[in-house]
């Protein structure tokens, strides 16, 4: 019996020392008919210090993790291998800032609909988590507040 008890709480405690990341607002810009790429933008917030290090989508090619940033006056866009979330802060990828690029994209992205978004995330110990995330299209013009 106490094996059994101890087996569970040790289950519960690595459990919840995995991290738990939500994710708060996402959307796509949709694009005109012969767009190559878009960004995607969401509120990240984790219980625990961890970093986003991958997404995909089955809508592009390839997706990466950008920052952008001003250098000399000018706008710069780079890739980023990861982005950290400070346990209990929330991380903005919006535009002007950290975003997710979808790019070689296999179709027009239309207002609307709902795309498909796999983030990995990995802590500290180098342990990968996955969240699902379904992201709502919105217009070209749409600008979050």
């Amino acid at each position: 019996m106490k094996q059994i008890f101890f087996a569970c709480a040790l289950s519960a405690a690595f459990a919840s020392a995995q991290a738990q990341v939500t994710v708060r607002d996402p959307w796509i810009r949709a694009t005109v008919p012969a767009a190559q790429a878009t960004g995607a933008f969401m509120q990240l917030q984790s219980a625990q210090d961890t970093r986003l290090v991958e997404a995909r989508t089955p809508v592009a090619g390839s997706a990466e993790l950008h920052q952008m940033s001003m250098q000399d006056n000018r706008m710069r866009m780079a890739h980023v291998e990861g982005i950290d979330l400070p346990a209990g802060k929330p991380v903005a990828l919006a535009s002007g800032g950290y975003h997710i690029m979808l790019m070689q994209l296999k179709r027009q992205m239309k207002e609307g609909e709902t795309v498909p978004l796999t983030l990995v995330f990995e802590d500290r110990k180098k342990k990968r988590s996955i969240v699902e995330v379904q992201v709502p299209v919105r217009p070209l013009n749409y600008s979050a507040h």
